[in-house]
């Protein structure tokens, strides 16, 4: 699992949150086939948690997977990644 705390600093409105937000998990989901949701900070406009998952039997898969996911993250412009989390389980 991957997580990242982000700052988005031009939503004005949840509205504008969740826009980028999906926007975000759609694209991590078609092009890397991972379950993405946003954990935390609901209900804050320009702060968010997000999180991804992959689920493999090669943790070298998982690994690729998932810096490509960080990658993507990283370069979204709407988004500024605080801190970022991973964890194999």
């Amino acid at each position: 699992m991957r997580s990242w705390e982000l700052q988005l600093a031009g939503c004005q409105s949840l509205k504008d949150k969740r826009r980028v937000l999906r926007s975000l998990k759609d694209r991590l989901h078609r092009q890397f086939n991972v379950s993405a949701a946003e954990v935390d900070h609901q209900d804050e406009w320009q702060r968010a948690a997000l999180a991804c998952g992959v689920v493999t039997t090669d943790r070298r898969h998982a690994e690729e997977v998932l810096g490509s996911c960080d990658r993507l993250v990283a370069g979204e412009p709407l988004a500024h990644v605080v801190s970022t989390e991973i964890a194999f389980v």
